[in-house]
């Protein structure tokens, strides 16, 4: 038996109320360019909304113009979606709240993930999205998942309850040594003569 091999996300669908509801929130607040739109091919009623995040892949949303906003949660039961996070810089984050606020969105105010901080809101149609800025940049050539890999591996190590900037540091420096070669036989830390 052999895998699959998946690649990364290729895209994601979500049930939209109407075509400017999805516009005005996906692009308007979100600011992922509305890039292109078509039929939904498996149902002449409804249309199809495509949205770049910012990493070149897709947001879509199927709108159908009979369909309002309802503004409650999603369900969460096993196999739903718990929510969306995508990923926004230091100074977008700093400024998140402030911008919900003036939009009278109701928000979680930031939230220390350890690693991360994140905010937590609801769209047009109660699905929970959450935005996030790591608290980290990966060295050259690494990506986040290997410097939270490297974090979690020095947090099991160390008996820790969870990732702390101290696993991220040192997972970077782990990182660096491992992949970057050094003309020194001893890269330990030493202090200054």
């Amino acid at each position: 038996m052999r895998k699959i091999q998946a690649q990364g996300v290729h895209h994601i669908t979500l049930t939209g109320a109407d075509r400017q509801t999805s516009i005005d929130f996906w692009e308007g607040m979100l600011g992922m360019p509305f890039v292109f739109e078509q039929p939904n091919l498996d149902d002449p009623d409804e249309g199809h909304l495509y949205f770049d995040p910012g990493d070149g892949r897709l947001i879509t949303v199927f709108t159908n113009e009979a369909r309002a906003p309802v503004h409650r949660r999603t369900p969460a039961d096993p196999g739903c979606v718990h929510h969306l996070a995508f990923a926004v810089s230091r100074a977008s984050f700093a400024q998140v709240a402030e911008r919900l606020n003036e939009r009278n969105i109701a928000h979680s105010g930031p939230k220390d993930r350890g690693f991360m901080d994140s905010i937590y809101f609801r769209d047009p149609l109660g699905l929970l999205i959450e935005l996030a800025c790591y608290r980290f940049e990966p060295p050259t050539g690494c990506s986040h998942a290997d410097v939270l890999m490297e974090a979690h591996r020095l947090r099991a190590e160390r008996g820790d309850h969870a990732i702390a900037e101290v696993h991220l540091a040192d997972a970077i420096e782990r990182l660096v040594s491992a992949r970057r070669p050094s003309l020194s036989s001893d890269r330990t830390a030493k202090p200054p003569r």
